[in-house]
């Protein structure tokens, strides 16, 4: 008998991120398992664009427990903390029904970036939002780290994977762009470090962007010797990340950066700052460099072997993030 795995999120299903991307790429596996995923997410009830962030949707899930009991999920794993994220807790918690929660995303660095709020109230939330959760998932052991001292308990690491039928070599080749090509891919927002990619000052060089996002006319108003090519999926977005020199990744408030992986596996070497994620991704020296200084991290880059790096890369793989995952689920029993 198929089992039912319910998947509460604050991101609607067209979103570009980590957690929309994780999710869309365990549902064939967990159908193969015997099971099937299905969503509860803001697109489901009223709601509106969040200020200076207009593709994350606000809503109040008002009806959220009838939505729960008409799918009867066998496993329910809360992947957010926002408000639909925070009524299904507040649902299972009343109701004394097990769950699973993740942590995808520094949010104490992002709302205060954003929006001027302090970290430690932002902590404080996140400590009481996850403390009751069977199985805190996590991306990496130096965000696991990260958690315990401040205070998380139940964690577990969750690796992330990548599909090689589509991120590969074989898309690179000549181009007629200026060399180096410097890649930059995802969410184009204030908190990503953007500007630290768009100022790297390298001649010739071709420096490009991929993405959309609250900052991107911005971005253009600032920096017009750079390529802003949108948003791009798929085999298209492989050709980027193959035909780049070096991918690289300025934000320090990413816990993992999917980004970063897929472009591994297109023997594209990785240049960011030593912070969580990076540091458990990179391997310095053969897929990498992580410096503070990052236009260094680049130059280094550049000396890379790219087919040891595509080599390196086969360890990420979504049957291992599928087999934590379900490994970790805990019986719900809705009725």
């Amino acid at each position: 008998m198929t089992k039912t795995i319910l998947i509460v999120t604050d991101n609607v299903p067209d979103q570009v991120n980590g957690v929309v991307t994780t999710f869309k790429n365990l549902e064939d596996l967990a159908d193969f398992a015997g099971y099937r995923i299905v969503y509860c997410d803001p697109g489901q009830f009223p709601n509106i664009a969040c200020p200076g962030y207009p593709e994350v949707r606000l809503c109040w899930p008002h009806g959220i427990s009838k939505k729960i009991k008409a799918i009867r999920p066998d496993f329910i794993h809360i992947a957010t903390e926002g408000p639909v994220g925070l009524f299904a807790r507040w649902w299972c918690e009343r109701n004394h029904i097990p769950y699973n929660t993740s942590y995808h995303t520094d949010f104490a660095k992002f709302l205060n970036k954003m929006y001027g709020v302090p970290e430690s109230w932002t902590w404080w939330y996140l400590r009481w939002f996850h403390k009751n959760s069977h199985r805190v998932l996590v991306t990496t052991e130096s965000i696991r780290q990260e958690l315990v001292t401040k205070g998380f308990k139940n964690l577990r690491v969750w690796a992330r994977g990548v599909d090689r039928t589509i991120f590969n070599s074989t898309y690179r080749g000549d181009t007629v762009a200026g060399r180096p090509i410097l890649l930059s891919v995802g969410r184009v927002s204030v908190e990503k470090g953007l500007d630290d990619f768009c100022q790297l000052k390298f001649p010739r060089a071709t420096k490009i962007v991929v993405g959309d996002g609250p900052y991107l006319q911005e971005l253009k108003r600032r920096y017009p010797d750079v390529i802003f090519a949108g948003v791009r999926k798929g085999r298209d977005l492989a050709r980027y990340y193959a035909q780049a020199d070096v991918f690289v990744f300025p934000s320090r408030a990413d816990t993992f950066g999917v980004v970063n992986i897929e472009a591994l596996a297109c023997g594209t070497p990785v240049a960011a700052y030593p912070v969580p994620g990076p540091q458990d991704i990179v391997e310095p020296g053969l897929t990498g460099f992580l410096n503070n200084n990052l236009q260094l991290a680049v130059e280094q880059c550049l000396t890379l072997d790219r087919l040891a790096v595509e080599d390196a890369s086969l360890t990420w793989t979504w049957t291992e993030c599928w087999r934590i995952f379900e490994e970790n689920l805990i019986a719900s029993s809705v009725v």
